[in-house]
């Protein structure tokens, strides 16, 4: 359905063109006429397009229950979540029944005795697809209580016999019926925990307590795992393992665009920023190249994952930097530099795992990937020989200074007027702005230095370059 009916009991429902589908053919219905539109379900991910949502489009196809495996910062818990855009707007529940149930086949005993006494007359409400998904961080604390349910001593208090079912306070698990559930970091749950879950996997029911009641539970099961979970803090067992249908590989962006996408779709935006600070396209490029050489990086450890996260915070903090130095200068507008670069070490520490325990070599690692991506970024836009009048300047006793502090205009000043110079300019789409111009000579500065063809004494954030 599209939008919920005016139909407020049983007799209004039926006479409506409702009719009840379980989870899993809601799923794939509404996913085969998403396909058959080209409707987009999943907007917000980037670089699975070819890999994992073919998979995941074919796991909802078969009905399957889903285990996507993957390291950190790859989307897993935004792929589950974003389940929701193939369920329908809106159900109908008997109103005031905790596991939400379909007015049509009720499975709690509450439920079945409301109809038996109001028949048509029993009231219903109407549930939105937002809240027909529940989310469980597994954590080795987790109870059975939490996800299946226990008896409620406020009941009891109320004069309710321990025999009687109503006592039953309902856990995530029921109350996610006829909807998605999904347990994040799936190997931190208890091995004795998941064992309980044998039933909800295969039967499609659960068990509360010492009562002898059986629920027919309408649910999606999903979870998320890291592969490094399985030798260090926890495993899945096997016969759970067995009955999740489908096992599904994330990755990380395998390409530097998929890269910057990311950066710019999950970057916090603040209206002042985004009117004062331009980012040249080669600073995003050399922000998405450190996360990629991270990744390749020896000393830095792979099994426990890069995520991109290292690459949404580099962002950001790039642009404060920028941010400030435009409030300091009093400048209108500002673009990040090469100088910006130095403080991806305070956004970066503390995101990845080397293996190495040295004093220090966190700092001498990151400054090590910054110099790479820089180096790796200038040769796809120039090559050293392009800049001889630049070197020939050099050689007849030029010296430029930049800094973080410096204003746009006062770095451009002091550059010659070169064809080289205006070449480059024109390369990196600059214009007559300052501050872009200013950028890209910190650029074109940085990238001849790690290319060896000019000196440079760095000293407290100020860079100084010639022969």
């Amino acid at each position: 359905m599209t939008s919920p009916t005016p139909a407020k009991s049983l007799g209004e429902l039926r006479n409506t063109d409702y009719r009840p589908v379980d989870i899993r053919n809601e799923l794939r219905n509404n996913l085969i006429r998403d396909l058959r539109q080209g409707i987009q379900t999943f907007p917000d991910v980037i670089g699975y397009d070819l890999t994992v949502l073919p998979q995941l489009q074919h796991a909802i196809l078969s009905g399957h229950d889903i285990l996507l495996l993957g390291e950190r910062g790859q989307a897993k818990t935004r792929l589950l979540r974003s389940l929701t855009n193939l369920l329908d707007d809106y159900i109908p529940y008997i109103d005031g029944c905790d596991i939400f149930d379909d007015p049509y086949n009720p499975i709690c005993s509450r439920c079945q005795s409301l109809i038996s006494e109001n028949g048509d007359h029993t009231p219903i409400k109407w549930l939105n697809k937002r809240d027909r998904y529940t989310e469980k961080l597994a954590t080795p604390d987790v109870s059975m209580a939490d996800l299946i349910g226990d008896i409620d001593p406020i009941k009891v208090a109320e004069g309710r016999y321990l025999s009687d079912e109503f006592t039953i306070h309902y856990g995530l698990i029921p109350r996610s019926n006829r909807g998605i559930f999904c347990i994040n970091e799936l190997p931190d749950l208890p091995e004795r925990i998941q064992v309980g879950m044998f039933n909800l996997m295969e039967e499609r029911d659960i068990q509360v307590k010492g009562y002898k009641l059986q629920l027919p539970v309408d649910i999606l099961v999903v979870a998320t795992a890291n592969p490094e979970d399985y030798t260090n803090r926890g495993r899945i067992i096997t016969p759970l393992k067995d009955r999740y249908g489908a096992q599904i590989r994330t990755h990380y962006p395998e390409n530097l665009n998929d890269e910057i996408s990311i950066m710019e779709q999950e970057s916090s935006r603040f209206p002042d920023a985004e009117a004062v600070v331009s980012v040249p396209r080669y600073m995003k490029e050399i922000i998405a190249s450190f996360t990629a050489s991270a990744r390749n990086s020896n000393d830095i450890n792979q099994r426990s994952g890069v995520s991109a996260r290292i690459s949404i915070a580099n962002y950001e903090t790039v642009i404060a930097s920028a941010m400030r130095r435009s409030v300091l200068q009093g400048d209108v507008r500002t673009a990040p530099r090469i100088s910006d670069l130095d403080n991806l070490v305070i956004s970066t520490s503390g995101k990845i795992e080397l293996d190495t325990l040295d004093d220090g070599s966190e700092n001498k690692i990151i400054q090590g990937l910054i110099e790479r991506s820089i180096r790796s970024i200038f040769t796809t836009y120039f090559k050293p020989e392009e800049f001889d009048q630049l070197l020939a300047s050099f050689e007849e006793g030029l010296t430029l200074e930049s800094s973080p502090e410096k204003s746009s205009h006062e770095l451009v000043k002091e550059v010659p007027d070169l064809e080289c110079i205006n070449y480059a300019f024109s390369k990196l789409e600059t214009g007559t702005q300052n501050e872009l111009r200013a950028s890209a000579l910190e650029f074109i500065l940085e990238g001849l230095y790690l290319m060896q063809k000019v000196n440079r004494i760095a000293s407290g954030g100020s860079r100084q370059y010639g022969n």
